[in-house]
């Protein structure tokens, strides 16, 4: 296993990674398999402990590293960028949520193992139930997408205490092992991108979780500034998974400009790389992805002030950082449709053959991108700018 301690060796390790990866994207993506080799690629390369505290024998790096590498590996896999970027957030919660304790009790065998955390959390999915037993719980019920579940190590799942009358009580987030008994996973994630994502179906048969599990609550009404960071932490992710994309398709569309695609007859020039509508096409898209790119940079610098500043963060702060990450969201989203069309304008026809597969990178910014409707991102922009709002709590915002 890689040794990572330093954002260089980060960064390294991120382009070994998606060297691999990208030697064969478009055939894993037909495959649709499980991404369980790749899985262990990441822990391979010391990725998945790059943001735990080195006290618990992580790598202790910043967010602003952690978001890079993220961009990095989804300019040759989506999926595995995916995965690698829903692991930092779930395993922040041991920080942000857990605690102290929670920390000490789950941070030290998940740097050791290099763990990938999954989650069942979708907010939008019906609640997991939580039934007392004992001094923990039994955890029940089915969530249609999680993220990770399916290959990882360790996993978070939200759900509603659910009292002996029926009556709700509050929601927790709890941690539970891969191997756990009451875990069925549904291998059903069959969509029209991010293949392997592993972000399939999960049902909890009375999964035991014991007190040491429970990492704590995750309501808006018990969150503090720090506790909530998990939102623009994973909305974060999002942007720099849509800008790393963007930077694949650009990447691929422009080996095969220059190795393949033919100039237009009325082109008046011998080869597709000296069209002048051709460049003034690529010039608009580099343009508009170092512009997200700069964005990207700056959000990742202030998400890892927010976390480095701990419980002292204010929920002004905490506001501001959302806001800042709306419109990467925004940006992100728009540019990453955008340059994942556009450039089969810019490659030809022929660019449109299965065997080419330039059409994987928009299907994977197609499916995630609707994972929550960036017209309310917007609004949570443009409120900001005109009244000086921030959006309040949720997992969505």
């Amino acid at each position: 296993m890689t040794e990572v301690r330093t954002s260089q060796h980060a960064a390294d390790a991120a382009r070994e990674v998606a060297t691999v990866l990208a030697k064969d994207a478009l055939e894993r993506d037909r495959a649709n398999a499980e991404p369980t080799a790749e899985a262990q690629l990441l822990r391979d390369a010391g990725l998945p402990a790059l943001l735990l505290p080195r006290e618990v024998g992580g790598a202790g790096l910043d967010w602003s590293v952690g978001l890079r590498v993220v961009r990095t590996i989804a300019e040759a896999d989506g999926s595995i960028a995916q995965l690698l970027g829903y692991s930092y957030v779930n395993a922040a919660n041991l920080v942000w949520v857990a605690g102290p304790d929670g920390l000490r009790r789950w941070g030290p065998p998940s740097a050791a193992g290099q763990w990938l955390w999954g989650d069942a959390v979708n907010p939008v999915d019906p609640d997991l139930e939580l039934v007392p037993d004992g001094e923990g719980y039994l955890l029940r019920g089915r969530k249609n997408f999680s993220t990770g579940v399916s290959v990882g190590d360790a996993s978070v799942a939200a759900g509603a205490v659910r009292h002996a009358d029926g009556s709700a009580g509050e929601h927790l987030l709890v941690a539970f092992r891969g191997d756990d008994p009451g875990l069925v996973r549904g291998g059903d994630w069959d969509n029209l991108g991010q293949r392997l994502s592993a972000s399939g179906s999960v049902t909890f048969h009375d999964l035991v979780i014991g007190p040491d599990q429970v990492l704590g609550p995750i309501s808006s009404a018990r969150a503090t500034p720090r506790s909530s960071l998990v939102t623009p932490a994973i909305q974060a992710v999002f942007g720099n998974l849509y800008l790393g994309i963007a930077r694949g398709a650009l990447a691929t569309a422009r080996e095969y400009t220059l190795s393949t695609s033919r100039p237009w007859l009325f082109s008046g020039v011998e080869r597709a790389g000296a069209d002048p509508y051709v460049l003034a096409s690529y010039g608009r898209l580099v343009s508009s992805v170092r512009a997200v790119g700069a964005l990207a940079d700056q959000v990742g610098e202030h998400l890892a002030r927010a976390d480095a500043a701990g419980a002292a963060l204010t929920w002004e702060e905490r506001g501001e950082l959302a806001e800042h990450v709306a419109a990467l969201k925004v940006e992100s989203t728009e540019v990453a449709l955008r340059v994942t069309s556009t450039v089969f304008e810019v490659t030809g026809a022929r660019a449109t053959g299965n065997a080419v597969g330039l059409d994987r990178f928009w299907r994977n910014v197609r499916t995630h991108t609707l994972h929550d409707p960036v017209a309310y991102k917007q609004r949570e922009v443009g409120d900001h700018f005109l009244n000086g709002t921030h959006p309040p709590f949720t997992l969505y915002t």
